[in-house]
């Protein structure tokens, strides 16, 4: 199926995004990359705001795809085990693109809105609240013991249902690491990463 010239643009501006930053995001170098006119820009975007908002959707939506596609399904269809499956399995080999325009988006509501419909629908959410207490701590607890119930905690096990959110930063500080270090994995040490970071994950739902 042909292209059409909206998408042919939003690619164009992928790929200077990718090679030269945001920055050099302009009318100008869209239309000489696309092998338009900057007439038949101003026709698909009226301004640049309007074209670096689209920039966000379009690669934002290219990263959800990619995601269904490691799910084998839309997320409607998915547990939130394979969601989160799938969100740690995308992580791997991140692209430049995205990575500059996440941190653009920081600035702008509408940019970050689009990125997190994303988040929101894929990866668990942060916990809220305290944690539990732990069987044996009391308001009636000495100060003495106060210190000893701190090392205790620190060797407890994690509640379960923190696993999937701890996979997530898990799978974000992978994805952030590759983009800043490239090329620092091989394919079977991003793998082993990859499976415990899932593993991980795992432990939550299958908990739940």
């Amino acid at each position: 199926m042909r292209q059409s010239k909206r998408t042919e643009i939003l690619q164009a501006a992928t790929r200077i995004v990718q090679r030269d930053g945001v920055t050099a995001l302009t009318y100008e170098s869209v239309a000489s990359e696309a092998g338009l006119t900057k007439g038949g820009l101003l026709y698909h975007f009226p301004s640049r705001e309007d074209m670096l908002l689209a920039l966000h959707e379009h690669v934002s939506g290219q990263w959800e795809a990619c995601m269904e596609s490691e799910a084998g399904g839309p997320y409607e269809e998915l547990t939130p085990g394979q969601r989160l499956d799938a969100y740690i399995r995308a992580s791997q080999n991140p692209d430049r693109a995205e990575l500059l325009l996440m941190l653009e988006s920081a600035g702008d509501p509408a940019a970050q809105a689009a990125w997190d419909r994303v988040h929101d629908r894929w990866s668990p959410p942060a916990p809220s609240g305290a944690p539990a207490p732990t069987s044996g701590d009391s308001a009636g607890d000495s100060a003495g013991d106060s210190a000893g119930d701190s090392g205790s905690s620190r060797d407890a096990e994690p509640d379960p249902a923190l696993l999937p959110f701890l996979a997530r930063l898990a799978a974000d500080g992978l994805w952030f690491y590759e983009a800043l270090t490239p090329g620092h994995f091989t394919e079977a040490q991003r793998a082993t990463i990859v499976e415990a970071i899932v593993k991980l994950g795992a432990g939550g739902h299958s908990q739940g």
